[in-house]
Parts: C-alpha cells; sequence; structure tokens
C-alpha cells in the first residue's frame, strides 16, 4: 500500500504527495498544480509533508524537470540546509543555567541580517578555508561575466549565522548526549545571485520565440543549450558550495566555545551536512534529469539527513530509503502553518515564553514569527513519511540561538 496520494492536474501534471494527515492550504495547492502541468516535468511532482506556499514554487517540493530550471524554485537562500554532529558530551555535563552558552556561541558567531547584521572580520581558520576552496576565483568568474551580480561581503560573513528561521542549537539525543545542529545557508551573495537569475530568466521567457506560458512569472525558467542555462549552473553550484562551507566554518565557531567550556570532549566520527534549496544533476525513472529540492533533503538508500522540527520541538536525524517515487527525497522540516505576519498577529510573547520554557533562546517579540506554533506538528509530518526515512535520532533542543 502506499503512503502517498496522487492527484491528477488539469494541465495535466501529475502529483505525488506525502501529505496525509498534515494541512495543505488552497494557495499551495494552486502552486503545486501549476508546477506539475509545465511541459518540461518529468515524470511527476514530489511533495513533502512539510509543504507550505513559496515563491512561484511551493516550499516541500521535489521538481524533476528535463531540459529546464526554474531560477525561483531553487530560490533566493541557494544552499541553504543543515548540518549536525554527535558529542561525547552528555546532559550531566551542561551546567543548569545555559545562559553562558548562548551568550557565547552568540559572540562567536555571527547573526542578522543587512546594516544591522552582526557581520564580524573572518577569523584566520575561515579566511584560510575560503582561500583554499576556490570559491573566490569561481566568484570572479561569474561576477566577469555578469557584472550585474553586485559583489558582497561574502569574505566577512563566511561563518555568520543570517537572520529569519536560521538557528545553531544544542540537543540531546534518545540517551541524552550533546549534539550540535545548525540551519544556514548561502548568506548574502547567494541571495544576490538567485534574485539576479530570476529576474534574467524573466526576461529570457519574454525574449524567446518559441517560449512557453507560466502561470506565474516566478516560474520563469532557463532552456538548456542558453548561455544563461549554463551561467545559472555555474552560479547556483557557487553558491551551493558556499553554504555548505558556511556551514562548516559556523560548526567550526561552535564547537570552539564548547571545547572552552569543556576540553575533554569528542566528535562523532561522521557529521551530517545537507542542503535543502538546491538544483542537482540525478538519475531518475530511466533519465537523467535536473532535480530541484525547494524544502526537501536528498534521501537516498542509507543517506543521512536532519528533518528539524521547530524551536520548542524535537527534531531528527534520519536515514534515507532511497524511495524512487520522491526522488529519493524527504521533508526538510516541520514547515510553516502560517505566514510570519500571521504568527504576530496571532500570538503573544506570553505564548511564546510558555511554549519554549524548555529551552534557552531568545524570549522577545522579535521571534514571534519563529515560535513553534507557527509550524505544522513534527510527529505528524514524520509520520507521513515512514517510506522515505527511519530515524536515527530524536533530538530535543535546549539552546537555540536565532539570527
Amino acid at each position: 500500500m502506499s503512503e502517498f496520494d496522487v492527484f491528477e492536474t488539469s494541465a495535466g501534471g501529475r502529483i505525488k504527495a506525502w501529505v496525509k494527515g498534515v494541512p495543505v492550504e488552497d494557495g499551495a495547492r494552486r502552486q503545486l498544480e501549476n508546477v506539475a502541468g509545465l511541459p518540461f516535468i518529468h515524470s511527476h511532482l514530489a511533495v513533502m509533508p512539510d509543504v507550505h506556499f513559496g515563491r512561484g514554487a511551493t516550499v516541500g517540493s521535489v521538481i524533476p524537470t528535463r531540459g529546464a530550471i526554474i531560477p525561483a524554485a531553487v530560490g533566493v537562500d541557494i544552499g541553504c540546509g543543515m548540518m549536525a554532529i554527535g558529542t561525547s558530551l552528555t546532559a550531566s555535563d551542561l551546567p543548569d543555567g545555559l545562559a553562558a552558552i548562548r551568550s557565547e556561541i552568540e559572540r562567536k558567531v555571527p547573526v542578522g541580517n543587512g546594516p544591522r547584521g552582526n557581520h564580524k572580520d573572518t577569523p584566520a581558520r575561515a579566511a584560510t578555508a575560503l582561500r583554499k576552496s576556490g570559491l573566490v576565483e569561481r566568484l570572479e568568474a561569474i561576477t566577469a561575466r555578469h557584472t550585474r551580480i553586485r559583489r558582497t561581503a561574502f569574505a566577512q560573513q563566511l561563518g555568520s549565522l543570517g537572520g529569519g528561521n536560521h538557528f545553531i542549537e544544542l540537543c540531546l539525543d534518545e540517551v541524552d548526549r550533546v549534539w550540535v545542529m545548525l540551519h544556514s545557508g548561502s548568506r548574502g551573495t547567494g541571495n544576490v545571485i538567485g534574485t539576479y537569475f530570476i529576474q534574467e530568466a524573466r526576461e529570457a521567457l519574454e525574449k524567446r520565440v518559441l517560449g512557453y506560458h507560466v502561470p506565474d512569472k516566478d516560474l520563469a525558467f532557463f532552456v538548456e543549450g542558453e548561455d544563461l542555462f549554463a551561467d545559472y549552473v555555474d552560479a547556483v553550484g557557487w553558491a551551493q558550495d558556499y553554504a555548505r562551507l558556511n556551514r562548516e566554518v559556523i560548526m567550526d565557531r561552535v564547537l570552539m566555545v564548547l571545547r572552552d567550556m569543556f576540553p575533554a570532549f569528542t566528535l562523532d566520527k561522521q557529521a551530517v551536512n545537507c542542503h535543502h534549496n538546491y538544483v542537482e544533476w540525478e538519475h531518475h525513472f530511466g533519465a537523467d534529469i535536473w532535480v530541484t529540492r525547494k524544502g526537501a533533503v536528498r534521501a537516498g538508500e542509507g543517506e543521512l539527513g536532519i528533518i528539524p522540527g521547530s524551536m520548542g520541538a524535537k527534531s531528527f536525524i534520519v536515514r534515507g530509503k532511497g524511495n524512487a517515487e520522491s526522488f529519493c527525497s524527504c521533508a526538510h522540516g516541520a514547515g510553516r502553518a502560517m505566514s510570519r505576519s500571521e504568527a504576530k498577529r496571532r500570538f503573544t510573547l506570553e505564548d511564546h515564553v510558555a511554549a519554549t520554557a524548555a529551552v534557552e533562546c531568545r524570549k522577545d517579540t522579535g521571534v514571534i514569527d519563529e515560535t513553534p506554533m507557527a509550524y505544522k506538528d513534527i510527529d505528524a509530518v514524520m509520520a507521513a513519511q515512514g517510506d522515505l526515512v527511519e530515524i536515527v535520532h530524536t533530538l530535543r533542543q535546549v539552546v537555540c540561538v536565532k539570527g
């Protein structure tokens, strides 16, 4: 018996959705139908249980395409994803009060966006990692071809968290072992690259003689063989690699904090570092295609992934089952149950304080839009994807640093 629902769309597209027991708002459903009906979709659109309304394409969707990529489906937080690693520390090693640990992590890892963001000079270790990565030279080649891509302070932003739903957490697993888990992406330069190519795709769509009609301007696309297609693949690859390195640098900074406080602990041999906003060249249903995961994690057979809950709920380290129908994918989190503005209207600071009583975290009006009640029930999300992943570890947050 299949664990997914199958929907046929009026445009002839097909959707396979792992949404049993979780809500899907009407706006998200319309977006899914718009994407599934595009003529270059390969086989079907796969929908994860954390699905919710997004820009053009729906968050929580896996979009397989033949000969085309939709930049807005990848989005502007290119390469955004998660990293986690287990330690030998246990709950008994932690002090009764965790405020000092949170404060020191906030001091070591710059947070925030824009002119008020806490961007500091890149420490020597991060600067060395950037130099060895080849990212500087690759970006120079990209901006030489596309001079309208504004160069941001990507070197200074390496190792910074950002804002919104990005976070750093200390968690305890089922045997009270301490894990470090974080969520961040390609920062300002990834945003600039995404924004630039989304606009370029719109302009290319208008100029293309044998073009396709798209039901939403944010579904504008590049066609394989066009110069812009190859340039976008280069640029999005750069942003994804920068995002992965950014998570590694942030993790390094957090572990330095812990080593200053607990010098003798050890780390697991394997860290999990996975994108959930990205595009990749893969083989599915007999063809080599582009797979865009917009709010979804690759869950190939035996692959480890991370599915975080909200800042007051539990999170999961998972192992993929390689389900072909989902294009070897799973959810990337709990998924928003409402917009940020609706969360701010609906919930009070008192609501947020009560919901995060067991977590050392910000308890101010600036994070009401990230309060646990703004997200779907993570248990329902996990129950809906039992044929996509198996749970390896269940984590509960005890410290949460928000951007």
